[in-house]
């Protein structure tokens, strides 16, 4: 992908480093991060799936919609849901506490969405979307074993309280699906889409 400003770049609509790094993996370094700034709740009885590409949409596009330069916007959504509900992102150790205890047991859906918006500069480029759907299984947890995972620190702000490439890792039985995904970005998916882009984006 060329650096030139005449030609068109990749911007990442997400500030979370995890997708950075994710990105790097497949050799692909956003030309710039634009965290998109939105309201994130699930609108009333939003389902799993819908409300995560919903986000990865509104992200791509309302960053797209910030930028006069050609380039081609990243947005995604990780959603983690037991059933037909949604678990919130923790952003404190009670809310991770919650969710742990909830997904102790048991299996549950991750779902992340992507989403790709061309800048209104880029006039060659096309939307598109991928949604998938990964299947994690977590075995029994103590109280103890719950409290050292908060202890661990590596819950805050994710989805359902925990990191699959964290210290949860060693609770989780299965995993059936895109490890990617569940981190937060599935790379096969992306770089299907972006082959599909016009240029080099990816050999």
């Amino acid at each position: 992908m060329s650096d030139s400003a005449t030609e068109p770049g990749l911007i990442l609509a997400s500030a979370s480093p995890r997708r950075r790094d994710l990105l790097a993996q497949i050799g692909l370094v956003p030309r710039r991060i634009v965290a998109a700034d939105l309201d994130e709740q699930p609108h009333a009885g939003e389902l799993p799936r819908p409300y995560a590409e919903r986000l990865a949409r509104e992200k791509a596009a309302h960053v797209a919609a910030m930028l006069d330069e050609p380039a081609l916007v990243l947005g995604a959504d990780t959603v983690v849901a037991l059933g037909r509900r949604i678990l919130p992102k923790a952003e404190d150790r009670d809310t991770a506490r919650r969710c742990l205890s909830l997904l102790s047991g048991r299996r549950h859906s991750v779902l992340t969405a992507i989403a790709l918006r061309p800048t209104a500069a880029w006039a060659e480029g096309r939307a598109s979307e991928r949604t998938v759907v990964s299947t994690v299984t977590f075995a029994r947890l103590t109280d103890q074993q719950i409290e050292a995972l908060l202890d661990a620190g590596d819950w805050e702000g994710k989805a359902g309280g925990y990191a699959l490439q964290g210290h949860a890792a060693s609770h989780i039985r299965f995993v059936s699906g895109s490890p990617s995904a569940v981190i937060g970005l599935p790379l096969f998916e992306v770089a299907q889409l972006l082959r599909g882009q016009k240029g080099a984006w990816l050999p």
